[in-house]
């Protein structure tokens, strides 16, 4: 999903001055396709998306964090594995804004921050979809057989740093060859490969991010997720349904928004290789297929708090105690507040001055 958000603006309208080499004539092409209305509706869409997945993902995902910070300890390796979904995502969605500006007005920081933020959507999306793996395998453990828990901190940490490490092998080509420039009247933050091997480029980055961000996650899924509901359905247990349930609308959930996007990113890649889009008007729709599909693919992460956190009976308590506190704090402070306007000389002006 990190191609339509870097080039959000590159992916409405074609340019094929790189792939002069191939037997399609592109520059007659370009011409031919035009795209405005395609700009328009992300200029549009894609901001409007971007702030509303800010702000419920920037809410669940805190909400989890404060969380393991002020009440529940890490105690099993799902907990360690959660919380770093948890700050992958936050990180993930405070580069949105960002995005939001770049697909309205252009982008405007610079070549430092285009980077810097490319990079950080890349090293968290990726990230994110590998802790989501890990989550299905420690489940799986747990249901399958008795693990152990001496150590596992050790060890867990240790899969948490090689699943950061390898997401930040994979942003490393978003820090070098993301660029400001000019493309269709604005500044637009951009990776610019080399010209003598830009199809060769771009197609292995797009594969290397399908197959680490969502083949590989998915088949450890579905393989740790299938074995544990032959494990629940053979236990005579009265929670089995409820948990049935859970695991078929996360593996659900995960299918319903990252494989379209996939497939979509794939037939690209393809396209770039053996030139298979000669049409323009199967060049627009491939063009809004990546916005809505990677707009979908970024919303999970305003899922996850849903499926793998709040579902949780542990969590449940721990929220309700959370709105307690933050009930309880909101109704000392407005009876300190009465209270001293109450005794103040100038009633009106004071109460004026508090905002609860």
């Amino acid at each position: 999903m990190k191609e339509q958000n870097n080039t959000t603006l590159m992916t409405t309208t074609e340019n094929y001055e790189d792939y002069k080499d191939t037997t399609f004539d592109y520059e007659h092409y370009e011409e031919l396709c035009v795209k405005h209305d395609i700009r328009r509706f992300a200029e549009v869409f894609l901001p409007v998306f971007y702030s509303v997945a800010f702000i419920l993902g920037v809410a669940g995902n805190s909400l989890v964090v404060a969380i393991y910070a002020y009440y529940k300890k890490m105690r099993t390796k799902t907990d360690v594995y959660l919380l770093n979904l948890a700050v992958a995502d936050l990180l993930l969605l405070f580069t949105l804004p960002f995005w939001a500006v770049d697909a309205s007005i252009g982008w405007k920081l610079g070549n430092a921050m285009c980077k810097i933020t490319a990079a950080l959507y890349t090293i968290n999306f990726s990230s994110g979809m590998q802790f989501l793996a890990c989550i299905s395998l420690d489940r799986f453990f747990a249901v399958t057989k008795a693990s152990s828990q001496q150590n596992f901190k050790k060890r867990c940490w240790a899969i948490c740093i090689f699943v950061w490490t390898t997401s930040l092998m994979l942003s490393i080509t978003d820090l070098y060859f993301s660029e400001v420039k000019e493309h269709n009247g604005k500044h637009a933050c951009l990776p610019i490969y080399p010209k003598d091997s830009v199809k060769e480029v771009t197609a292995l980055i797009q594969i290397l991010e399908i197959v680490f961000c969502f083949v590989i996650p998915f088949l450890i899924m579905l393989f740790c997720y299938t074995a544990m509901a032959k494990v629940l359905l053979k236990t005579p247990n009265i929670k089995r349904s409820r948990s049935l349930k859970v695991l078929l609308t996360v593996v659900g959930v995960f299918l319903i928004t990252q494989f379209p996007y996939n497939v979509t990113k794939l037939w690209r890649a393809l396209d770039i290789i053996y030139g298979l889009i000669t049409r323009c008007e199967t060049s627009r729709t491939i063009d809004l297929m990546m916005q809505v599909t990677g707009s979908m693919a970024l919303f999970h992460c305003c899922l996850n708090p849903l499926l793998y956190a709040y579902m949780g009976t542990t969590f449940k308590t721990y929220i309700t105690k959370t709105v307690k506190r933050f009930s309880s704090w909101r109704k000392q402070r407005t009876e300190s507040v009465e209270e001293y306007t109450m005794y103040s000389e100038s009633h009106v002006e004071e109460t004026s001055s508090f905002s609860i």
